[in-house]
C-alpha cells in the first residue's frame, strides 16, 4: 500500500475515500482518529491519511486531482431537460438531477 493523501481535515479525508471506493478501488484511512494525540506528536503525524495499493496509485491519484481541482472558473451551462442554469462547477443540475453533458 502506498500514501496517496493525507490532509488536517478527517472529513476531507473520508469524502476522497468513498469517492475512490465508488470507483472500485479498495483503499485504507490510517489515523482516523489520532488527532487527540496531537502535540504529544508531531501535527503531522497525527493527520489523517488515505493508502491504496500500487497497483492502483496512479488511476487513484488521478481521480483525487480532478475531484480537488478549482472548478469556479467553468462557464455556467443551461440543462438540457429542464433549462435551468447551473453554475460551472456543478456536474448536475440541481433543480432535475440531469447530468452536465460532456463538452462539445
Amino acid at each position: 500500500m502506498r500514501l496517496l493523501y493525507s490532509s488536517t481535515n478527517a472529513l476531507v479525508v473520508a469524502h476522497l475515500r468513498n469517492l475512490l471506493e465508488g470507483a472500485g478501488i479498495v483503499c485504507r484511512m490510517k489515523n482516523e482518529f489520532l488527532y487527540s494525540a496531537a502535540g504529544e506528536l508531531p501535527p503531522t503525524e497525527a493527520w489523517p491519511e488515505l493508502w491504496v495499493a500500487a497497483a492502483d496509485f496512479d488511476r487513484a491519484q488521478a481521480l483525487i486531482t480532478e475531484a480537488t481541482s478549482d472548478k469556479s472558473h467553468l462557464p455556467s451551462w443551461q440543462c438540457g431537460h429542464c433549462g435551468e442554469t447551473v453554475e460551472g462547477q456543478f456536474s448536475a443540475c440541481w433543480r432535475c438531477g440531469t447530468v452536465r453533458p460532456p463538452p462539445a
